[in-house]
């Protein structure tokens, strides 16, 4: 018994070997060696298969909410691209020397360069001794300075209120004042969150409730951002879909809002109205008349609006213009402004900005019942606060340099190229998809996707479902696997039935993106003669 010690494996081994040796004949042993017999061997295993057990935590016993979540944006294709990545860094040698993740608005991870005074004040923040410095201009040590005064200790490493800093939220408020022409908001009703998605998932959990035919239902585009659908899924809430008009331009047409409510009123209470302007995956970007008749609609059927504005700052197309929810439900008269309740969103991940990794975002709710502005910040103090880099980088995006500060100049030489860049590549990508046969391309207005439709042969379809796989999926696999090129098919996202597409990001330098679109041209072309 003495010398059964150490780890549970180790210890069956040496008892079972004690124990083997002791029905074997003595002979002399060379000094630092032990011989395992087929018997030892055998006798330990026996003794570890009584000591294991059965897993508490498997596929079967999981949370099925979390196992029916899927997020297409980083689901298999994009594993199948790192595994790909692996075997050209192993030089496997593939038709192509790297793999292009054209599947996510990563814009820096694309070649993007940030903002400098955006990275200014962050750095100045994060490191104070940089105060002194006189490399950095005075208007980005100005805001520096009063964010750090309104964290604990004036270091950013302390935690903050669970709603945000009060002085970032005064300035989101500003920031929106400034954008609707003077519509007023209320910091008290802003609420500082973990980019975006955050502060969707937040809204969405404090609306969700009921069960059987009274759970939520929450209407969302087809096509959608798959946070959407990952959201309800995982709060076991019903999802009602209603489909953009692709003939036009991806437009948001009422009857259809109405069709879908009214079927989902059969087996589901919908409560919740998500709009996401300008579109993602779809670019499009929605006219003040659509903004109007969709409040009208959810002033008339009392829903809770969401409003996805993220990409606010990307509109490309002349003739169209981002028109806030908030701005217009303002215009449409007290009856409505007093009445409709609405959160909008906003990020530092999309725009100019492309600041992903910060996790800065804001949500405003407005027409909130008091009793519930308490339980919100209840369920957001549990996450304690978002990130406070990332609160310090959003307040850089509502509070930029202003005409007659020293950093306005380079500001907006920065922020110009940037979306004149984007505006390029937009009309660039929608030019040579539609220059392709079979594919057609609605105009990129807004955002930072191209969702291409695709025609896929009728035997390509029968090989996609002999590998039980979606088409538009089979397709992607092939185009991944033949060119290096990863971008997320049109399933993921949600598309009318027998149509196909996929989702690739305009992010490429435009260099890039040219010989990335000949690659597409060239893959398309030889894939519908192959399943011709």
């Amino acid at each position: 018994p003495g010398g059964c010690r150490g780890g549970r494996t180790d210890m069956a081994l040496r008892c079972a070997a004690s124990l083997a040796a002791s029905r074997q004949p003595r002979g002399p042993r060379r000094e630092g060696t032990v011989r395992w017999s087929s018997a030892a061997k055998a006798s330990a295993v026996k003794i570890n298969e009584k000591a294991s057990r059965e897993k508490i935590l498997t596929l079967e016993s999981m949370n099925p909410q979390v196992k029916a979540v899927e997020y297409a944006v980083r689901g298999p294709i994009v594993l199948k691209a790192g595994e790909i990545e692996k075997e050209l860094r192993k030089g496997i040698k593939k038709p192509f020397t790297e793999v292009i993740k054209a599947n996510i608005g990563d814009a820096h991870a694309m070649g993007q360069r940030p903002i400098t005074f955006l990275r200014q004040v962050v750095a100045l923040c994060t490191y104070p001794n940089l105060l002194d410095s006189p490399s950095f201009p005075e208007d980005a040590k100005k805001r520096a300075r009063r964010i750090l005064q309104g964290c604990g200790g004036n270091s950013l490493g302390s935690y903050t209120a669970s709603q945000g800093i009060n002085c970032i939220r005064e300035d989101v408020a500003s920031y929106i004042e400034r954008r609707d022409g003077g519509v007023p908001a209320d910091p008290d009703n802003i609420y500082l969150t973990t980019g975006a998605s955050d502060g969707i998932s937040a809204i969405l959990k404090i609306l969700i409730s009921g069960g059987g035919k009274s759970r939520t239902g929450v209407m969302i585009p087809i096509p959608q951002y798959p946070l959407y659908s990952a959201a309800i899924s995982e709060l076991d809430a019903i999802q009602v879909n209603y489909y953009l008009d692709e003939e036009n331009c991806w437009a948001l047409n009422v009857n259809e809002l109405r069709r879908a409510l009214n079927e989902a009123k059969a087996y589901c209470n919908p409560k919740v109205l998500c709009i996401i302007n300008p579109g993602n995956p779809t670019g499009q970007v929605q006219s003040r008349k659509c903004i109007e008749d969709v409040i009208h609609f959810a002033w008339e059927e009392k829903l809770f609006l969401l409003a996805d504005e993220v990409y606010q700052d990307n509109v490309y197309s002349e003739g169209c213009q981002f028109h806030s929810f908030k701005k217009i439900l303002y215009e449409m008269g007290p009856e409505y402004y007093n009445n409709v309740e609405l959160a909008s969103f906003h990020s530092t991940s999309k725009g100019y900005m492309g600041e992903c990794g910060y996790r800065g975002g804001y949500m405003e709710v407005i027409n909130l019942h008091p009793e519930i502005k308490g339980q919100l910040v209840k369920l957001l103090s549990v996450r304690l606060c978002p990130p406070v880099s990332g609160q310090a980088a959003m307040d850089i995006v509502v509070n930029p340099p202003v005409p007659g500060e020293e950093s306005y100049a380079q500001f907006i030489k920065e922020k110009e190229s940037v979306l004149n860049n984007l505006a390029k590549k937009a009309k660039l990508t929608e030019d040579m998809f539609n220059k392709i046969p079979g594919v057609h391309c609605n105009p990129l207005q807004g955002a930072m996707y191209a969702f291409p439709r695709i025609f896929i042969p009728s035997k390509a379809i029968e090989e996609a479902k002999a590998h039980k796989m979606a088409p538009d999926m089979f397709y992607c696999m092939k185009l991944l696997e033949e060119t290096g090129i990863c971008v997320v098919p049109g399933s993921g996202f949600g598309q009318r039935e027998g149509t196909y597409h996929f989702r690739i990001t305009i992010l490429p330098p435009v260099e890039k993106l040219k010989i990335l679109l000949e690659k597409v041209k060239d893959f398309h072309i030889k894939f519908l003669e192959k399943y011709a």
